[in-house]
Parts: C-alpha cells; sequence; structure tokens
C-alpha cells in the first residue's frame, strides 16, 4: 500500500513560495495535491493531465467521464476557459475571488475532459491565497473537488486527509482547520442567473 502523503505546513494568508513551488512541481509530475480554500479543502490536479484526472476521478470513486470544476487565478483566465457576456463579467466582478462556482459555456480552450455534455464548465475563483498561488505557479487551471470520501462530509484539517485520503494523493499543503461550508453554484448561461446550490456566498443584493 502507497505511504500517506506528506503534509506541508503552509502560511494560509502570506503562503511561502519555496512550498507553493514543491506543490506546482508535485502537479506537473501529474500528481494530486490537498489544498485549503475559502469554502474547504479540496483535492487538485492539473487539467490538461488526462492520467491525472483519472487519479483524481478514481478517488473520489466517481465517472471519469463527469468533470470536475476548476480554479483559476483571476478574471481574465476565466474568460479564456469560458464565455463571458459584459453584463456576466460586471456580475463576476462583483463576486470573485469569493465562494463562488460559476457555470459558463465553454470556450475552444477547455479541454473535453473538463466539458459538460452542454458544453459547459464550471469555474471558481476562491478567496484564498494557498489555491490562488498554486494555480499561479503551475500556470493553468486546477481541476478541484472536496477533500471527502464519496457520501461523506469534506474533511477540515490536513491531519484527516492524510489518514483517509493520503494513499491516494501526493502531498497535503496544511492550512489549519478550514469549516466544510459548500459553494455557492451559479449557473450564468441563460438570459439571467439561476442559483443550483445555495452555499456560502451570499446572494441577497447580488442577484436581481
Amino acid at each position: 500500500m502507497a505511504k500517506p502523503a506528506p503534509i506541508q505546513p503552509v502560511d494560509p494568508v502570506h503562503p511561502q513560495p519555496r512550498h507553493i513551488a514543491r506543490a506546482a512541481s508535485v502537479l506537473r509530475d501529474g500528481g494530486i495535491v490537498s489544498y485549503p480554500t475559502d469554502t474547504y479543502y479540496a483535492l487538485g490536479c492539473d487539467l490538461f493531465q488526462k492520467k491525472a484526472l483519472e487519479r483524481l476521478a478514481a478517488l473520489k470513486r466517481r465517472d471519469h467521464r463527469k468533470p470536475f470544476a476548476f480554479l483559476c487565478s483571476d478574471l481574465g483566465e476565466v474568460a479564456r476557459y469560458g464565455i463571458v457576456s459584459n453584463e456576466n463579467y460586471r456580475l463576476m466582478r462583483r463576486l470573485l475571488p469569493g465562494p463562488y462556482t460559476v457555470i459558463l459555456e465553454a470556450t475552444r480552450l477547455t479541454p473535453r475532459t473538463s466539458l459538460t455534455r452542454q458544453r459547459q464548465v464550471g469555474v471558481r475563483v476562491p478567496d484564498a491565497p494557498v489555491a490562488i498561488a498554486l494555480v499561479k505557479a503551475l500556470g493553468r487551471p486546477l481541476a478541484t473537488t472536496s477533500a471527502s470520501l464519496p457520501g461523506e462530509e469534506p474533511l477540515i484539517d490536513a491531519a484527516d486527509i492524510q489518514q483517509h485520503l493520503g494513499h491516494g494523493i501526493d502531498l497535503v499543503l496544511d492550512g489549519g482547520v478550514i469549516l466544510n461550508q459548500p459553494s455557492t453554484v451559479l449557473d450564468l448561461t441563460g438570459p439571467s442567473p439561476v442559483v443550483l446550490r445555495e452555499g456560502k456566498g451570499r446572494i441577497e443584493g447580488v442577484i436581481a
């Protein structure tokens, strides 16, 4: 049986560049890293590495044809992979970075492994310095999912992640205990925003 992934403590507000560089190197090599976000601990891999995506799907025991949401570093990167109208851009400027997942029509730059049947994508720009630093260091988006076992609540600290998921991942970035609040999911593919899931992100006063 594989050894559990090592834990690397990291400053959640001012992440140390050397720790981020180590994690980015793991991702470039096709590895899976757990890291803190603004909603919960996540598991992530390079969006453009099919074998890494298949590993992540196997770990989560989910159909590998079901795409993962992915993390971008900023709105400019979001617009590379999702079609953003002027109206939706103004809305996302108010929401992001923050605890929201936005559903957009995909552009041609999105890898096929990340597309739904409707050619849509779920994108996040979290208000989480470690996650953003990781995406920037990698230089491309991260496929992302909660650090949890199927049917169970997301794990809230690095030691639990190492214990329960460590055999299937390569590194845990420990940013302290993170409460497991899900993101709010907004579908922006229609004429007006639709809330698909209410989570940590505030809705009142944001959507007319």
